[in-house]
């Protein structure tokens, strides 16, 4: 592997971008594809480019060109922000652990955010936006506010909004989720923008107690990630 290589992929590694190494089998050259782009000796033609975006969607390396190209997947982990150490959280954050999530934990209010409610979670008391910030959410990211509290859930999502988040929700009513839209409207945030917000968070699965509702989230989240087409959201 050439100097240059190597140290493009280990740059882009600790910045979490997703990225593929493709490897000619039989001269050895090699190209780095980092976020879309490429660089190297390995032409990247649309039918390599469909086998190098799917050894990325499944996480998964593979050959490609009849076997004579070998693509390695570098896919970030996923990670899970809960902003709001609430009840729901103390679900989702084990569901979320169990499907394979680094999951965090923010709330500054002391008594709620403990290593005693959340047993091997990250716990973060840091105000919203400065704890999400120092994640620097990214492709693999899901943010999740759980306080119905505009003075914590706003300033998480915010800067979510200003990051690559495959998946952000927000806890409330359609009603709650209308004035949330107007703040955050307020702050700068377009059309485009708030429409990746999931408000009411989670799927309709007439879920109501504090486990199924963090179910009926984590189903949602698993659809987003994947490209699957949710039957529904949460009802208001």
């Amino acid at each position: 592997m050439k100097r240059e290589i190597l140290d493009a992929l280990q740059a882009a590694r600790a910045e979490h971008k997703t990225v593929a190494l493709v490897t000619d089998l039989a001269s050895g050259a090699q190209t780095l594809v980092v976020d879309g782009a490429a660089t190297g000796d390995v032409a990247v033609d649309p039918a390599l480019q469909g086998a190098i975006d799917e050894a990325l969607r499944h996480n998964r390396s593979r050959t490609a060109a009849d076997g004579t190209l070998f693509i390695q997947a570098f896919v970030p982990p996923l990670r899970l922000a809960i902003v709001g150490a609430v009840h729901i959280a103390q679900a989702l954050a084990p569901i979320a652990a169990l499907a394979g999530y680094d999951v965090t934990v923010i709330d500054p209010r002391r008594a709620f955010a403990s290593d005693e409610r959340f047993p091997g979670v990250k716990v973060s008391t840091e105000w919203p936006d400065d704890g999400l910030s120092a994640l620097k959410p990214d492709g693999r990211t899901a943010v999740v506010t759980l306080t119905h509290d505009p003075k914590l859930d706003d300033p998480a999502l915010d800067v979510a909004l200003k990051s690559p988040a495959f998946y952000i929700a927000a806890l409330g009513s359609r009603k709650t989720h209308a004035g949330r839209v107007e703040r955050l409207t307020a702050l700068g945030h377009g059309a485009n923008a708030l429409a990746r917000i999931h408000g009411p968070a989670g799927l309709a699965l007439g879920a109501v107690s504090p486990a199924e509702i963090a179910i009926s989230v984590m189903a949602q989240m698993t659809a987003v990630l994947h490209g699957a087409e949710p039957h529904g959201k949460a009802p208001a």
